[in-house]
C-alpha cells in the first residue's frame, strides 16, 4: 500500500501536457512539467490515511486507511498508463523492447525493498512461513481471500502491492499491444467489470474478504486513473460534469459512510457497501487530474510545501514497512514510557516517527541508488544509425527516453 506509483498501496515520470498527436502525426518528446511533482502530496495522503488508520483510528481500524489505498490505485493506473502512452507515441517504439524495459524498471523499484521484508518477517515469524510462496509471487490478495482471515497479518497489507503488480503484469500488453483506437474502450470495460462484480457478492450474501482482495474489486480505482491518462492523450481532460460534480459526490458519501449499516445482513448493508467502495472515484479522478495539471495560489504552494513531497518520496517504503514496526514497537513496549500497545497517540507517534526514519533511510540507502540502474532500461532506445547521429549533430531532437523521477513512486 507504490508509486508508489505506489501510488501499492505502490518510478513516476514527470508530467508531460502535451496532448499526443495521431500516431501517423509528427511526434515531439512532450514537455517536461515541474508541477507534476504535486502528486507527491497526493502519496503522502494516501499514506497518512493508511498510518492514522493502523495506528490512531479508535477500534483498531478505519475505511480512511482503505481510501488512501484507493487513492494509490487512482494514481498508479493514471501514471503508469501516461507512461506506457508516451513510450507508444514515441517515434522510435518498438512494443517488446519497451515491455522489457518496463518490466525490468519495476523490478528495480519494487522488489528490493519488498523481498527485504518478505525475508526479515520469515526469519521472526514463523507464523508466516506458510504463506511465504503466496506473499513472493504477489498472491498475498488470493491467500486472504480465500482463508477469509488476516492471518498473518504482518502481512496483511500486501494484498494491495499484489493487486498492483497483477496490474502491472497485465495492463502493459493492453496498452502497448491493442489498437491504439480502442484502448479507452477496454479503460471503460474494465471499469464496467470491476463495477458489476459488486453486484455478485449480494446474489451470493456470502460476505467476505474476497469481495475486496480479488483483482476486479481493484480494477475501477485503477481504471479510472487510466482513462484520465487515456484521455489526456488525445488532448482532453477529465469530463466537466466529474469536474464540477465531485463536491456533490464526497458530500453524498460522507453522509453514507456516516449512516447506521443496520443489523448484519440488513436491505441496507449491500447497497451502503457498494456505495463506499464506489462513490470516491470520482473525487479522485478530480483530484489527481487537478493535481497532475498543477494547483497554483495558495493551494499550489501548500502541495509543494517539502515536507509532504518528501513524505510523498518515500511513501512506498512507509507503506512496506510500517506493519513491521508496529510489531517491533508493541514488543518494545516495557521500555516505552508511552501505550504503543493499543491504537492512540502514543501508537501513532512512536510507530509513525519509526516509520518515517527507516523509510527516510531506506530511500536515502537503499532504493534510490538502485533506481539509478534505471537509466539501463530506456522505453525506447536511442537511435544508433549514422543518420540519427547527424540528425541531432543539426539540432534535431533525439528518440525520446522516458525516465521517471527519482521522486516518483511506482
Amino acid at each position: 500500500m507504490e508509486d508508489a506509483v505506489i501510488a501499492t498501496p505502490m518510478g513516476i515520470p514527470l508530467s508531460r501536457n502535451d496532448s499526443v498527436p495521431h500516431e501517423n502525426a509528427l511526434r515531439k518528446p512532450p514537455v517536461v512539467n515541474a508541477r507534476d511533482i504535486q502528486l507527491d502530496t497526493l502519496r503522502a495522503i494516501a499514506v497518512t490515511l493508511v498510518l492514522y488508520s493502523h495506528f490512531l483510528a479508535p477500534g483498531g481500524s478505519s475505511f480512511v486507511g482503505h481510501l488512501g489505498v484507493r487513492l494509490f490505485f487512482v494514481l498508479s493506473g493514471f501514471l503508469i498508463t501516461r507512461l506506457l502512452l508516451e513510450a507508444r507515441d514515441a517515434t522510435q517504439f518498438e512494443a517488446g523492447p519497451a515491455l522489457r524495459s518496463f518490466y525490468a524498471r519495476r523490478m528495480i523499484r519494487i522488489f528490493p525493498p519488498y523481498f527485504a521484508v518478505l525475508g526479515l518477517v520469515w526469519l521472526a515469524s514463523e507464523q508466516s512461513r506458510a504463506s511465504f510462496a503466496w506473499h513472493a509471487l504477489y498472491l498475498s490478495n488470493f491467500w486472504y481471500a480465500l482463508h477469509d482471515d488476516w492471518t498473518p497479518w504482518l502481512l496483511c497489507h500486501f494484498w494491495s502491492l499484489s493487486i498492483e503488480e497483477q496490474f502491472y503484469l497485465a495492463w502493459p500488453l493492453i496498452v502497448l499491444l491493442a489498437p491504439r483506437r480502442r484502448i479507452e474502450a477496454i479503460t471503460i470495460g474494465v471499469i464496467a467489470f470491476s463495477l458489476a462484480y459488486r453486484f455478485y457478492w449480494p446474489i451470493t450474501a456470502d460476505p467476505a474478504l474476497a469481495r475486496d482482495l480479488l483483482p476486479p474489486a481493484s480494477m475501477d480505482a485503477l481504471g479510472c486513473g487510466a482513462l484520465l491518462a487515456v484521455r489526456r492523450a488525445r488532448g482532453v481532460d477529465a469530463p466537466q460534469w466529474m469536474r464540477l460534480g465531485w463536491p456533490v459526490l464526497t458530500v453524498v458519501f460522507l453522509f453514507v459512510v456516516w449512516s447506521d449499516p443496520g443489523p448484519a445482513n440488513s436491505a441496507w448493508e449491500w447497497p451502503r457497501w457498494a456505495l463506499v467502495q464506489v462513490l470516491p472515484l470520482v473525487p479522485m479522478l478530480a483530484i489527481v487530474a487537478a493535481f497532475s495539471n498543477g494547483l497554483g495560489g495558495a493551494l499550489g504552494r501548500l502541495a509543494e510545501l517539502p515536507p509532504l513531497l518528501g513524505l510523498g518520496r518515500i511513501s512506498y517504503g512507509v507503506y512496506l514497512y510500517h506493519s513491521i514496526l508496529l510489531a517491533c514497537a508493541v514488543r518494545a513496549q516495557s521500555w516505552i514510557p508511552v501505550n504503543v500497545s493499543e491504537q492512540g497517540p502514543g501508537r501513532f507517534l512512536v510507530a509513525g516517527t519509526a516509520t518515517l526514519v527507516v523509510a527516510s533511510l531506506s530511500w536515502v540507502l537503499f532504493e534510490k541508488p538502485l533506481n539509478s540502474l534505471k537509466r539501463y532500461f530506456p522505453y525506447v532506445a536511442p537511435s544508433r544509425q549514422r543518420g540519427a547521429s547527424e540528425a541531432r549533430r543539426f539540432g534535431a531532437a533525439p528518440a525520446l527516453d522516458l525516465r521517471p523521477t527519482d521522486r516518483s513512486r511506482p
